[in-house]
């Protein structure tokens, strides 16, 4: 099929929309997690400076034990939100991504049907077994995406359940689930 200049045209303005899309939201999401990076920083050195300080305030061994001790639980519970914070950037990232990928695929199904509905509209008589079975292989591959998409949506749902439940127990050790 033979494309106008114009259409050409089109598909690249079309292209080059989606690559911006994909790079503004790559460095959106790059933006975030240095954002998740730079406050994990600060709060850092913030604990690192106090239990300095609470360290050269020690007088006896036992203190020092003590001291051990009630600084164990709030940083597994820093860590853990830190990794909860790392998953939540990465996960809203995939997840714009992945927005974006379905609507490239869409539009290309449509510019297909499109296509092949002018395809069909001069083609010569006979013809029409080859475009069902075009037709045909095209419900398959879209339904072949769609599965696809559903899968990696249900292990992206058991991922972030594993993470949320692992940041649990990692900040309240203590506290089992119940079965």
């Amino acid at each position: 099929m033979y494309q106008t200049p114009e259409q050409l045209m089109a598909m690249n303005k079309a292209s080059l929309e989606a690559a911006v899309r994909f790079a503004g939201i790559a460095l959106e999401g790059a933006e975030r997690f240095m954002e998740v990076q730079l406050k994990a920083a600060k709060g850092a050195f913030a604990d690192g400076v106090q239990q300095a300080k609470a360290l050269s305030e020690i007088k006896d061994p036992q203190q020092l034990t003590q001291m051990k001790t009630s600084m164990l639980q709030p940083g597994m519970e820093k860590t853990a939100q830190y990794v909860k914070s790392v998953y939540d950037v990465a996960t809203a990232t995939q997840n714009e991504l992945n927005k974006l990928v379905e609507e490239q695929v869409s539009e290309f199904n449509k510019q297909v049907v499109t296509s092949l509905d002018k395809i069909v509209k001069t083609a010569p008589a006979g013809s029409d077994v080859a475009v069902a079975a075009f037709k045909s292989a095209m419900t398959g591959m879209n339904a072949a995406y769609d599965n696809m998409s559903k899968s990696a949506k249900q292990f992206a749902d058991l991922t972030h359940a594993n993470v949320e439940a692992a940041a649990s127990q990692a900040i309240n050790p203590g506290k089992k689930k119940a079965a």
